[in-house]
């Protein structure tokens, strides 16, 4: 009963920390976080009796699920250079720095267990970057590219991971075997992917209630993540790829109500998820920092040396790709926009990942001794965390607003605009056609014509530069309209729920009455 109290007070506080965040206009991982840690020092508060093995496979599959089902494969194409750059080689590369730092400054960590440290402390959080990038304003494609990298970096650290670990409890580890493993776990992690990309593809055909193919989503990042898990592959790899499977076979036009739901779902379950993980990742970090019971302060600065590592390789990185892109070679934007670079060099915050495969280190070794500096790999795991949510994510906001970085807002709407006006123009064809198969007659199609094209237009304009002065007019119209036609939805809408107390009225008929008011006030909101 404790535990699930403790469950609930995270998750409600980190929901309210995360509308606050909205608020203050900073991460809402940083204050979650900092929260969970407050809550850990409160006197007489139970200990957290959660098996760090289990944390990973509940928390990150649907986490993973929910930001991968808003990309794609051509998108994840088109920029590949620049996420393979953050997402596999700097992953290795900051590994490599950490690991070779840690032997250098803590000598009783065998160099293997050094690597552990490296893979644990290699890849930014996927669910603190998306939060953070996706709230802040930043250009399209800056935001697209970190995601892709929150994504495809915990594949490649977890496997790296795996590595490391096998080879410091089997006491050995050969290059060719490890990476055969990396083929391997690959090649059967997007096998396991796309099959349960085309089983829910096929189970969502067959079944037309958006209730139950909802459902079926909620389980597929699960059932993808531990049947590869299962057999040894890379679970975020065939989550990721199963909903990318998922993404490019929904066309159906007619599924609606499917989308409408599926798309609610999974903003609720990424807000509590984010809420109560980076909650739980607060109040681990005492319990870690509590089993180091000798040389905390001699342990605190290699901890804080290993962060400024870790945010020093990015840096540098990043300095190296700009450098490089300036004589068109890898990510060639960053050659001409260096303040880019800077901003994605600073958006590198440590989080879920780092502190469960910490955590999940086991007590020993194949021949029965203890993992070699298990306790202090955590502890400079978790200052790790702590010091590059706090110093990076508290900064981050400032430090875009200080070299102006922000969105294309003219080039987005031009983007949506085109978009839009294919849309319109599918949507006239089918007109067309309808009426050249005498389905819709001539008086009729020209006058759904006529209204289609103003009302094209009057949207249009809403995407458009509204300093010219017929877009401005026709935008105003269109805003004038618009109020007082929610006005008279919300009228309605709340005649209707006013119905609710009213003796004699049947509930269900009233809330099929309300799902309708719904369904039409949802069709209100305007796109860009």
């Amino acid at each position: 009963m404790e535990l699930v109290a403790i469950l609930f007070a995270l998750t409600v506080g980190g929901l309210l920390l995360t509308a606050a965040a909205e608020w203050m206009r900073v991460p809402a991982p940083v204050l979650i976080c900092l929260y969970g840690l407050a809550l850990a020092l409160v006197p007489g508060m139970p200990t957290l009796d959660l098996d760090p093995e289990h944390l990973l496979p509940i928390l990150l599959p649907p986490l993973l699920w929910s930001a991968a089902r808003k990309s794609s494969w051509r998108h994840f194409a088109a920029n590949w250079r620049p996420i393979l750059f953050l997402a596999v080689v700097l992953v290795f590369v900051t590994a490599g720095a950490v690991a070779v730092l840690a032997a250098l400054i803590h000598p009783a960590l065998p160099v293997m267990a050094a690597v552990v440290l490296g893979a644990i402390c290699a890849p930014p959080d996927a669910a603190a970057v998306t939060a953070v990038a996706s709230r802040l304003g930043l250009p399209r494609r800056l935001v697209t590219i970190l995601e892709g990298e929150g994504l495809f970096n915990d594949v490649t650290a977890l496997t790296l991971y795996n590595v490391a670990v096998i080879g410091v409890v089997s006491g050995s580890v050969s290059v060719l075997w490890s990476a055969g493993l990396f083929a391997y776990s690959a090649i059967v992690a997007a096998a396991i992917g796309f099959g349960v990309g085309l089983v829910l593809v096929k189970l969502g055909r067959l079944v037309s209630d958006s209730r139950i193919t909802t459902g079926l989503a909620l389980t597929a990042p699960y059932i993808a993540y531990l049947l590869a898990e299962v057999l040894k592959a890379s679970g975020v790899l065939a989550v990721i790829v199963a909903a990318f499977v998922l993404v490019a076979r929904s066309t159906d036009p007619d599924d609606f109500e499917g989308r409408l739901v599926q798309g609610s779902v999974w903003e609720v379950v990424e807000t509590g998820l984010n809420a109560l993980t980076f909650g739980l990742v607060g109040m681990e970090l005492i319990d870690i920092i509590e089993a180091v019971d000798t040389g905390v302060g001699d342990l605190l600065w290699k901890a804080l040396a290993v962060a400024g590592a870790v945010i020093a390789v990015r840096a540098v990185w990043l300095g190296l790709a700009i450098l490089l892109g300036r004589m068109g070679i890898g990510w060639k934007e960053l050659g001409n926009h260096p303040r880019l670079a800077v901003v994605t060099a600073w958006a590198g915050m440590r989080g879920v990942v780092t502190v469960v495969t910490a955590l999940a280190l086991p007590q020993f070794t194949a021949d029965g001794s203890p993992f070699p500096g298990r306790e202090q790999i955590q502890f400079l795991s978790v200052v790790v965390v702590l010091a590059t949510l706090v110093a990076q994510g508290l900064t981050l906001p400032g430090l875009i607003a200080l070299l102006g970085v922000r969105a294309d807002t003219e080039k987005e709407n031009e983007a949506v605009r085109s978009i839009m006006v294919e849309a319109g123009d599918a949507a006239v064809e089918r007109l067309r056609e309808l009426r050249r198969e005498g389905e819709v007659d001539d008086e009729v199609a020209e006058g759904m014509e006529r209204w289609f094209d103003k009302r094209a237009e009057q949207v249009t304009a809403l995407v458009e530069d509204r300093e010219d002065p017929e877009n401005a007019r026709m935008a105003e119209r269109f805003d004038a309209r618009q109020r007082i036609e929610n006005e008279m939805l919300t009228a309605a809408t709340a005649r209707v729920l006013a119905m609710r107390s009213s003796p004699g009225r049947d509930p269900s008929l009233i809330d099929r009455v309300l799902a309708a008011l719904d369904h039409r006030a949802v069709g209100r909101h305007r796109p860009g």
